[in-house]
């Protein structure tokens, strides 16, 4: 698992797309329990160097009921980006996670895991590659079917302040899916 690790951290597939030097930001433990793949970083999370070191990463671990000890365990929790590095600005937003990563380095990231018993999957970018044709019309329906997708699966909107306006048209995201995934996360870890 280090040496793969040190591979993806030393990735410049895309070098020549990026604003920025490379600099892919990744969590993975041999005996991780729970993968959750997400977008890609945020020029914050660039910055620092730490998955989900921002407001999305502070909502997100209030749905999963964690402290930060927890999250940032690698025993506990892989944090796998469909793109690994900041892909730069968007006109609304950051631009889509860079294509190469994901078939580069996910399936090895996988199977190198011996304790992974839940893969959350956060936003489109993520259920459009695992779910493939077994997604629904929308990133509201699939996630509102989200049983549909268990005992693998478990697929999430993103928790980014932009998406609070969704989360109030659809009380039932907190109230049940939250709900269920705090117990789940509970179960696991």
């Amino acid at each position: 698992m280090e040496q793969l690790l040190a591979e993806i951290r030393s990735c410049k597939v895309c070098a020549n797309c990026l604003p920025y030097p490379p600099k892919p930001i990744v969590q993975a433990g041999k005996s991780a329990r729970i993968v959750i793949i997400g977008q890609a970083p945020g020029l914050k999370v660039q910055n620092s160097g730490v998955p989900w070191d921002d407001q999305s990463g502070d909502e997100l671990r209030r749905w999963l009921g964690v402290t930060k000890e927890q999250f940032y365990d690698e025993n506990l929790f892989a944090l796998i980006p469909m793109g690994f590095c900041y892909p730069g600005k968007g006109t609304s937003g950051d631009l889509p996670p860079r294509f190469e990563c994901a078939p580069l380095w996910h399936q090895r990231l996988l199977s190198s895991m011996d304790e992974n018993k839940l893969i959350i999957l956060i936003g489109k970018y993520s259920q459009d590659y695992y779910l493939k044709n077994t997604d629904k019309q929308s990133l509201t329906e699939t996630v509102r079917t989200y049983h549909t997708y268990l005992p693998t699966y478990l697929p999430l909107v993103h928790p980014s302040p932009r998406n609070r306006i969704w989360q109030k048209k659809n009380p039932w995201f907190e109230n049940e899916v939250v709900t269920f995934l705090q117990q789940l996360v509970k179960q696991i870890t």
